[in-house]
């Protein structure tokens, strides 16, 4: 069974409508899974860069501050322990990576999850073809008429470098392409505006989408 969504021009207008498949759209949601695959993709964005010196790579000299005994302070072995000015850091942070293993059929049922979920509130639009020349203003008001609400989502194909260009700047608008959607931009954001080239390439999938442009390449080589 499909789902069917109205297809908008820029002004507004239906003029035409496209099935959604249900085996992408109408999937069961499973939070602890869209959950641990968030959690994964944000701690791979982490640099793990972060670095304190240790009492060995610090600078200064191996003598003792002073004598062990007959001073009446306490005991030091060195001024490059962590309890003295300008010492190493005890325990501090390491560069290390924060990357955790997440399957690709974890990371595909997530991705179905979510745009399931937006779907069931119907919150996923298309639109035909959002601008064709390179103005911001019309552009938002193009992608705008879908929802009032703040954080938009556009999907666009690759070859929309019009539209790309002209939503780039646009406030509380992310910008994406359709072979690199993911979980976490869809759960923050409110609403999900497709170009109408971006979702039949994304329900194409990947694989058929680059046979066509192979298949477009041997054309103009032909030519």
């Amino acid at each position: 069974m499909a789902l069917t969504v109205d297809i908008k021009s820029a002004e507004g207008k239906k003029v035409g409508s496209i099935d959604l498949p249900s085996d992408i759209f109408d999937t069961q949601t499973n939070v602890p899974l869209i959950h641990q695959v968030v959690v994964a993709q944000l701690a791979a964005a982490r640099a793990g860069t972060a670095k304190a010196k240790t009492r060995a790579e610090v600078s200064g000299t191996g003598k003792k501050p002073h004598a062990q005994k007959g001073t009446g302070r306490a005991r030091q072995g060195s001024v490059r322990a962590p309890l003295q000015r300008h010492g190493g850091v005890s325990h501090g942070p390491v560069p290390r990576k924060y990357d955790q293993r997440t399957p690709k059929k974890m990371i595909a049922a997530a991705l179905r999850g979510c745009l399931s979920d937006r779907q069931r509130e119907d919150r996923i639009h298309v639109i035909d073809s959002i601008t064709s020349t390179p103005t911001t203003q019309g552009a938002i008001t193009a992608v705008r008429q879908f929802s009032d609400r703040k954080n938009l989502l556009v999907v666009l194909a690759r070859s929309e470098d019009v539209a790309w260009r002209s939503l780039r700047n646009a406030e509380h608008t992310h910008l994406i392409v359709n072979d690199q959607l993911n979980a976490y931009d869809i759960l923050k954001s409110d609403d999900i505006v497709f170009s109408e080239a971006a979702i039949r390439e994304f329900i194409a999938g990947p694989a058929k989408v680059a046979s066509a442009i192979a298949r477009e390449s041997e054309v103009e080589v032909s030519a």
